[in-house]
C-alpha cells in the first residue's frame, strides 16, 4: 500500500476501536505510531471524540502530539482538560512550543494556560513573547545544555544525563562563563571522542557562530541552510547567551516565509492559517485589497489606448489594437520571470543590492536573446499564418523585442531596490511590475508602429 492508504486503513482501524471501545488496542496501535503522523490521524476524528483519544495516548507520546495538532485542535483540548491534565501537557512541552500555542490561542485560554504554568515556565515565556515577532527571540527555547570551561569530559557527561532530559536538544552543548557569557560549543560527539579526564576548554570549539535576539528570523533560519546547523545560539548585545533555535523551528521560518512570498507574489495578503481552515470572509479580506489596486492602476493601459485610438481611426488601423493582449502578456511574463528569479535570490541570500548592475547586465542579454527569438517566432507567424502586411509584422516584432527587455530589466531591479529601502521585494514581484511593464509596453508599441506606418 501507498502512504494514503495505509494512512485510510489506520483512520479506519481507529474509528471501529473507538467505537467498539477497545480502548487498550487503540493504546497499543498509537504506541507504534509517530506522534506526527498520530496528530494527522486525531485530527481527521469527529471533534468531540478528540479529548476521549488523546486521554488514551501514551502519556510519554502525548506532549508530542499535541505540539503537532493545528491551533484549533489544541482549544478544542485545553477547553476539555482538568487543570491537571493541562499542566501534565505543558510539563512535557518544549518552551518554544508553549510560546507558539500562547500566540494562537485566544485571550481566555492563555489566561487558564499562565495559571497552571510553574513560575520558571511563565517566567521564559514572558522573556521569549517580549522580542518582536520575527526576530530571532521570538523563536529561541531557552532549554538548553550548558558547561563550564573548567569541566572535565565526564564532568559534562553528569551534567548531560542529570539535565537533558528536559532539553530540546543535547547533541550540541554550549560553553559559557559564570556571567552566562558564550565562548565556546561542543558536541557529545567530540565528548564521546576525548577522554574522561580532558577539560572542556581544551576540546571546545571557540570560533561560534550565534545571532543576537533582535536579529530578522528569515536571515538566521538560513544560516541553517548555509552552515548545516542542528542548533543555533541566540545571545544578547553583551554575548551572554539567553536561548538557541532549533533546526525545527528554523524550517518552520522558512516555510513560512516562502509561503508568504508566493502570497505576495500573487497580490494576496499574507494569512497564518491553512486555506482549507480559513473562512470565504477571511480569503474575500486578503485578496480584494490588491484586486482593487490593480484594478484602478490597469486603467493607465486603458488611457494610453485612448490617446492614441482616434489615430489609428483615422488611418484605419484599428487592427493593431487586436495584437495588444499578446504584447502585453508576453511582457508581463518576461517581467515575472526575471522578478521571480531574483526575488528567490534575495530571500536566500544569494543576491545583495552590491550585485544590481550584474543583474541587469545578465537580464539584459537575456531579454535580447529571448526578445529575437519570440519577434521571429511571431513574424514568420503573422506573415505565413495570419497573413498580416509585413510593415505590421515588423511593427510587432520590434516591439516585442523593445518590451521583452524592459520587462526583465524592470522585473529584475524592482525587487532589488525594493529590499535595498526596506520593503519586502516579494510585493514588487508581481503586481506592481505586470501593471508598470502594460503601460511601457503599450507606450513602445504605439510609437514603434506610428514611426514604421506613418499614423
Amino acid at each position: 500500500m501507498n502512504q494514503e492508504q495505509q494512512f485510510d486503513a489506520l483512520l479506519e482501524q481507529i474509528q471501529d476501536l473507538l467505537n467498539s471501545r477497545r480502548y487498550l488496542e487503540l493504546r497499543d496501535l498509537f504506541s507504534e505510531q509517530n506522534p506526527a503522523d498520530i496528530a494527522l490521524l486525531l485530527e481527521e476524528l469527529p471533534v468531540e471524540k478528540l479529548p476521549l483519544v488523546f486521554r488514551i495516548l501514551p502519556k510519554e507520546d502525548a506532549a508530542e502530539v499535541f505540539a503537532y495538532f493545528e491551533s484549533d485542535a489544541q482549544e478544542q483540548l485545553i477547553k476539555a482538560f482538568s487543570d491537571r491534565e493541562l499542566k501534565e501537557v505543558l510539563d512535557e512541552l518544549y518552551i518554544d512550543d508553549t510560546v507558539d500555542l500562547i500566540e494562537e490561542m485566544p485571550a481566555n485560554v492563555v489566561r487558564r494556560i499562565l495559571a497552571v504554568a510553574p513560575q520558571d515556565m511563565r517566567s521564559s515565556i514572558n522573556q521569549i513573547l517580549q522580542y518582536p515577532d520575527d526576530s530571532a527571540g521570538s523563536i529561541m527555547t531557552t532549554e538548553f545544555i550548558h558547561l563550564q570551561r573548567d569541566m572535565t569530559v565526564e564532568d559534562a557527561f553528569m551534567r548531560i544525563r542529570r539535565t537533558g532530559v528536559d532539553k530540546e536538544t543535547i547533541y550540541t552543548c554550549y560553553v559559557t562563563e559564570s556571567d552566562r557569557k558564550l565562548i565556546g560549543i561542543v558536541t557529545v560527539k567530540t565528548l564521546l571522542l576525548s577522554e574522561s579526564d580532558a577539560l572542556i576548554e581544551e576540546i571546545m570549539e571557540d570560533n561560534v557562530i550565534s545571532v543576537t535576539t533582535h536579529e530578522d528570523q528569515e536571515s538566521t533560519a538560513q544560516l541553517f541552510n548555509k552552515y548545516d546547523f542542528l542548533a543555533l545560539p541566540v545571545v544578547d548585545t553583551e554575548n551572554r547567551l539567553v536561548g538557541i533555535i532549533t533546526v525545527d523551528d528554523a524550517i518552520d521560518v522558512l516555510q513560512d516565509e516562502a509561503t508568504e512570498d508566493i502570497e505576495k507574489m500573487a497580490g494576496i495578503s499574507p494569512t497564518d492559517k491553512p486555506y482549507l481552515k480559513t473562512s470565504t470572509w477571511k480569503i474575500y479580506l486578503t485578496r480584494i485589497p490588491w484586486l482593487t489596486i490593480l484594478m484602478l492602476t490597469a486603467t493607465i493601459s486603458g488611457y494610453i489606448i485612448s490617446a492614441y485610438e482616434s489615430a489609428l481611426i483615422s488611418s484605419g488601423m484599428v487592427m493593431l489594437t487586436s495584437f495588444v493582449p499578446m504584447l502585453m502578456n508576453t511582457a508581463g511574463n518576461s517581467g515575472s520571470q526575471s522578478s521571480v528569479t531574483v526575488t528567490r535570490g534575495i530571500s536566500i541570500g544569494e543576491i545583495e543590492f552590491s550585485d544590481l548592475l550584474s543583474v541587469i547586465w545578465k537580464e539584459f542579454r537575456v531579454s535580447l536573446l529571448c526578445g529575437i527569438t519570440l519577434a521571429i517566432v511571431s513574424f514568420l507567424k503573422m506573415l505565413f499564418l495570419d497573413r498580416v502586411e509585413l510593415l505590421i509584422a515588423l511593427a510587432i516584432s520590434l516591439t516585442l523585442i523593445v518590451a521583452v527587455l524592459f520587462a526583465k530589466v524592470i522585473g529584475c531591479s524592482l525587487p532589488m531596490l525594493a529590499k535595498k529601502i526596506h520593503l519586502d521585494p516579494a510585493v514588487m514581484a508581481s503586481p506592481f511590475i505586470t501593471t508598470i511593464v502594460d503601460a511601457l509596453t503599450l507606450i513602445v508599441y504605439f510609437n514603434i508602429a506610428s514611426s514604421i506606418l506613418g499614423i
